[in-house]
């Protein structure tokens, strides 16, 4: 009875996005007997642990990667029109 609620949470972290082979790892340490099962499970704790912050930091980078295109976008925008202004302002003193 012991081994179920380490099995629902092992398959709550499946719901963050672990790797499958991970969420394996994880139930079958879970049904392990209880000596071995106490000595892996603080190390398959950080094996999760560590993919949920690469994950999060994987994230915030391609966030980060997406708004940057964004910014340049509007730069670039915003260059041409400023080119354009500065054109027609060139032309329209030429003519004076």
């Amino acid at each position: 009875m012991s081994q179920a609620p380490k099995t629902d949470r092992h398959e709550d972290t499946a719901q963050d996005e672990l790797p499958k082979d991970l969420v394996e790892l994880a139930i079958a340490i879970a049904q392990m007997p209880g000596d071995v099962r106490m000595k892996l499970e603080p190390i398959m704790n950080k094996v999760i642990d560590n993919s949920r912050r690469r994950r999060r930091i994987y994230t915030l980078v391609q966030e980060a990667l997406s708004q940057l295109r964004l910014d340049m976008k509007y730069l670039m925008f915003d260059l041409e029109a400023t080119r354009r202004e500065r054109d027609q302002y060139k032309s329209g003193s030429s003519d004076e």
